[in-house]
C-alpha cells in the first residue's frame, strides 16, 4: 500500500502527468482538494473507487481516512494542485505517515507560475535583465514569513517575484516593493486568475496601479501576483546559448577551411 501525493496542475485537466492520471486511474481510494483540483481529473478514478472532497476536512480526517485505507491495503491517491511541493501542505501530511510507517511517494505537477508563464507566452529570466525567479506569498491568516523573507528583503535581487496567495494583500506588496529602486510605481506586475480554468483571467498592470486594477476586476482569492522588470523587457541581448560565436560541449568550435 502506498500514497500517492500527485501534483494535478493548476487546472486544465489534460496538464497532469501521465503519471499522475495513471495512479489515479487505478488507486482504489481518491481524495482530492475539491477546490482547486477539477472533477475531470478525480473521474478518473475507477467507478468502485472512494473518492473524497479533504477542502472541509481536517488533518486529523484526512489522516483518518489514510489510515483506513492501509488496513485495507488500498493505494491511496492524494491529489493537489498545481505542485504538490508549493504551498501543498504535504511536509504535515508526511510527518504524520512516517510516524504511521505508512509509505508515501510524490508526483510532480504543473505548477501555477509556470502554466501562467506560457498562457501569457513570457520568459520569466530575460538575459541581463533578471536571471531569478522568487516564489513567495504574504501572511495575511495563514502562518507568518519567516524573518528575512520580507518582500522589501527579496525584492532587494531585482528578481521576478512570483506572490501568491496575496491578491488580498496587494497595498502590502505595493508599500514593500515601491520603493526599491529594481521596481517601482512603473514596474510591470500581471495578476494571473484562474489559470488552466476556463474562466483564467490575465490582468496586465504597473506595481502602482495593482491594487487598482484587483479592484476594478473584484478579484480576492486564486490568484497569482508577478511583478518584475522581465515582464515587459523588449530590448534586450540575444542569450549566449544559440550564438554562433559560443562555443560549448555540444557545438564545438568548427574547423575554418583554409
Amino acid at each position: 500500500m502506498t500514497v500517492h501525493f500527485i501534483g494535478a496542475g493548476p487546472g486544465a485537466p489534460d496538464l497532469i502527468t501521465v503519471r499522475g492520471l495513471r495512479l489515479i486511474e487505478r488507486c482504489p481510494v481518491c481524495l482530492y482538494a475539491g477546490s482547486l483540483v477539477p472533477q475531470e481529473v478525480v473521474k478518473a478514478a475507477p467507478e468502485s473507487a472512494k473518492v473524497l472532497d479533504t477542502a472541509p476536512m481536517t488533518l486529523d480526517e484526512i489522516i483518518a481516512e489514510i489510515e483506513a485505507a492501509h488496513a485495507r491495503g488500498e493505494d491511496v491517491a492524494r491529489v493537489h494542485s498545481g505542485d504538490p511541493s508549493l504551498y501543498g501542505a504535504i511536509a504535515e501530511q508526511i510527518r504524520r505517515l512516517e510516524a504511521l510507517e505508512i509509505p508515501y511517494d510524490i508526483t510532480p505537477g504543473v505548477p501555477a507560475f509556470a502554466a501562467a508563464a506560457a498562457a501569457l507566452k513570457l520568459e520569466l529570466t530575460i538575459p541581463e535583465v533578471c536571471q531569478t525567479v522568487i516564489l513567495t506569498r504574504t501572511a495575511m491568516k495563514s502562518s507568518s514569513m519567516p524573518a528575512g523573507e520580507e518582500l522589501s528583503t527579496l525584492g532587494r535581487s531585482g528578481a521576478t517575484l512570483a506572490i501568491h496567495l496575496s491578491v488580498r494583500n496587494i497595498p502590502h506588496i505595493q508599500r514593500e516593493l515601491t520603493p526599491l529602486d529594481a521596481y517601482g510605481a512603473d514596474c510591470p506586475a500581471i495578476i494571473a486568475y484562474r489559470v488552466g480554468w476556463e474562466d483564467e483571467a490575465f490582468i496586465h498592470s504597473t506595481l502602482g496601479e495593482l491594487h487598482r486594477a484587483a479592484r476594478e476586476a473584484k478579484l480576492t482569492r486564486t490568484a497569482l501576483i508577478f511583478v518584475g522588470r522581465a515582464l515587459g523587457a523588449k530590448e534586450f541581448i540575444d542569450s549566449k546559448l544559440y550564438d554562433a560565436g559560443h562555443v560549448h560541449v555540444l557545438r564545438p568550435k568548427r574547423m575554418v577551411e583554409g
